[in-house]
Order: C-alpha cells, then structure tokens, then sequence
C-alpha cells in the first residue's frame, strides 16, 4: 500500500482540513464464484487517507448472504469495520434488499456533534438518501453531507434541488458546508446547480482527477464541494492496490479553514 504524508491530528491544529470520498462498492469485487472480499484491504486503505474526514457509499450494515459465503466477513457493519483508531463513525442506511441494506457513512477524527438522514429517492428502483453530520474541526462546527445520487440524469436534478433545500432547511448560511460523494454524472450539469447555490470544488482544470472506473479511469464521477471553505488541493490515488479493492477511486480534497 503506498503511504500518504502524514498530516496534523486534532491535537496540533493546522488550518487544514482533509476530506475524502470513497465508494467502496459494498466492500466485494466481482461476480458470482469468482468474486472477492475486499472490506479487509478497504480498512488499510482508509487509514492510509489520513483524512479528517472521510464520506464512504455503498456500505453495507449486514448482508446474511455474503456473511455466509465469506468466511472473514467481519462481525460488525463495515462503517465500524473501516473507522481507523480514533475514528467515530456515523452510518444510516438507504436501501434495504432481500439480504440486507447498505448506504452511505462518514468516519471522523473530529467529533461529531449530530447527524441527520433523509430520503431522497426519485423513484422505485433506486433507493437514495443524504447523510448530513455536524463536525467539530478545530472548535469549529463543519457540516458535512454525504450523498449518492441516482443514475438517471432526470434524478439527479430532481435529487439535487431536494438537497438544496435540505441545506436551506438545515445549515446556517454562515457556517462551512461540505457536500461529497459519489455524483453518477458525466457532464457538468450538476456542478453548474451547486454553484447556483455556493457550492464549489476545487478548480481541477489543468489536473487529471478521474475517479470511474477505477482499472482505467475517464470520468470524475466523485466530487467534494464546498461553501464557506477555501479549496487549495485535489488528488487521486493511482495504483493496482486501488483499482483491484473497488470500481471507484477515491478523491482526497484539501481545504484552508
């Protein structure tokens, strides 16, 4: 696993603030007989981020099947599994199967303060929710929302004019906001929606931040946008240790307080 720098903990406040967004693609790579657990090689992963705060989709809080057929499935949900030592954790789950449920986490150094779940589900077939956590970084109150939005372009939009109004509804206009996860779009119709509302990402144009697939990446499906925050970095972290633990890679983003 390749090692990241090492950056300030919460006892030595450097005005920075670290974010990551994962999709970890319910911790299994592959189909059928030929597919594989990856949740053990996700944890390493996770701690080698050294994010502040790191928002995770796709999670699974149990699934009977796969715990039956993997024997190291871990005993508890994977957003316990993966919160480095330190980490508090705060799951909520957005879909529910025939085997199980899985949606979206967030793991923080930084302590959590309250969070909140709300549906966003467009229609049927897809299941979809926000998770919103207030943290406090460095005696500050940070919200932070997780979210994975759907695949149809008609969702999207509908799903982002809902999470404008969560905003609206549930944040303080003056305190910092940070919106990340995995978005589902190719073009740039949803980054001009957030901006309509002060939310921006770090102007990535002059880098290549693809995130989809992650064996050869072409698309940034994975973003974090911010209000209220001064974006100063993005970074994506290559490798074959990456691309073989989910489809998605995972997009680090760096902040000024």
């Amino acid at each position: 696993m390749t090692a990241f720098a090492v950056s300030q903990s919460p006892a030595e406040p450097s005005g920075i603030l670290r974010v990551a967004t994962y999709n970890i693609h319910k911790g299994v790579q592959g189909l059928g007989p030929a597919r594989r657990l990856e949740i053990h090689n996700l944890g390493l992963a996770v701690e080698q981020l050294d994010a502040d705060i790191v928002c995770l989709q796709e999670v699974r809080s149990m699934n009977r099947r796969e715990a039956r057929y993997f024997d190291r499935w871990p005993d508890v949900s994977q957003a316990e599994y993966l919160a480095p030592e330190g980490y508090e954790s705060v799951y909520r789950t957005n879909a529910f199967t025939r085997h199980g449920e899985h949606g979206n986490a967030l793991l923080t150094r930084w302590p959590v303060m309250g969070h909140k779940h709300e549906d966003i589900s467009d229609h049927r077939f897809e299941q979809r929710g926000l998770l919103h956590v207030e943290v406090e970084v460095q005696g500050q109150r940070v919200h932070t929302i997780v979210v994975h939005l759907g695949l149809i372009p008609g969702s999207r939009t509908r799903q982002v004019s809902q999470l404008a109004r969560f905003i609206a509804r549930e944040v303080p206009k003056d305190a910092p906001l940070v919106v990340a996860g995995d978005f589902n779009d190719w073009g740039l119709q949803i980054k001009r929606m957030l901006a309509g509302f002060g939310l921006f990402e770090f102007d990535a144009a002059r880098q290549r931040v693809f995130t989809y697939p992650a064996r050869l990446p072409v698309v940034q499906l994975d973003h974090v946008y911010v209000r209220g925050l001064v974006p100063i970095g993005l970074h994506v972290p290559r490798g074959r240790i990456w691309w073989r633990m989910s489809d998605h890679l995972p997009l680090i983003a760096e902040f000024r307080l």
